[in-house]
């Protein structure tokens, strides 16, 4: 028969300590909302047509996970791990899909944006914010097996090392990060192209951080380079 938890392990919460520990559902929704109207936004050429599609599919799938994990997020079930990977899946193959078309007609000399430097910069930084936003999902349901797993597991081996987990006298007892913390995280990953108060300590969460920087890098370069050159 399969031992129950040792309440006395630090590693392992028991399920009410879950419930308080687990993370609020609005951060992600509202996260996830807005990258859905800021994709809506863009030219026909570099959205998902139609238009409805991405935002009907990420509330769909967001109402399943909430309908399945109600409350705090704090239920570990194989497939809410697997709709929640679609979820991100998706977001982050609709923004790869508008970012790759806009970095062909910027170097194909595309005559979309051949005298509109205020569209073309929109248009990268609704990709760029976009980029942000799923790499930060990424990072938040991959590190420690995801949002349920770190509430029921908080000393579980982390993939990133933040602040707080190093100065534990400045962060409350138990602390574990939350999806702000990740949405820093690919923030600063995509601003300063490197790692800045948080640490990648496992090889997948290094390249993960390498393929941001970089996807980053050249479209922060391609667009604002063809912008002053629209200008001049």
């Amino acid at each position: 028969m399969p031992s129950s938890p040792d309440p006395t392990d630090p590693s392992r919460a028991t399920p009410d300590q879950a419930a308080v520990r687990g993370e609020h559902w609005w951060p992600v929704v509202l996260a996830v909302a807005v990258v859905a109207v800021l994709h809506v936004t863009l030219p026909s050429r570099y959205r998902v047509d139609p238009a409805w599609v991405l935002p009907v599919a990420t509330f769909s799938l967001l109402a399943v996970l909430i309908v399945g994990d109600p409350g705090r997020i704090d239920r570990q079930k194989a497939w809410l791990r697997v709709v929640t990977q679609l979820l991100v899946g998706f977001i982050t193959v609709a923004n790869l899909f508008a970012g790759v078309h806009l970095v062909t007609d910027i170097l194909t000399d595309n005559g979309l944006f051949a005298d509109n430097a205020t569209g073309l910069l929109a248009t990268g930084g609704v990709v760029w914010v976009t980029n942000v936003v799923a790499f930060a999902l990424w990072y938040w349901s991959l590190d420690r097996g995801g949002a349920a797993a770190r509430a029921h597991r908080p000393s579980e081996k982390p993939a990133f090392v933040f602040p707080e987990m190093q100065y534990a006298d400045h962060a409350p007892a138990g602390w574990v990060p939350r999806f702000a913390d990740y949405l820093s995280l690919s923030f600063w990953t995509a601003t300063a192209f490197s790692p800045t108060d948080v640490s990648a300590v496992k090889v997948w969460a290094k390249l993960l951080m390498m393929t941001q920087a970089a996807m980053s890098l050249a479209l922060g370069t391609l667009v604002i380079a063809r912008a002053i050159n629209i200008l001049q």
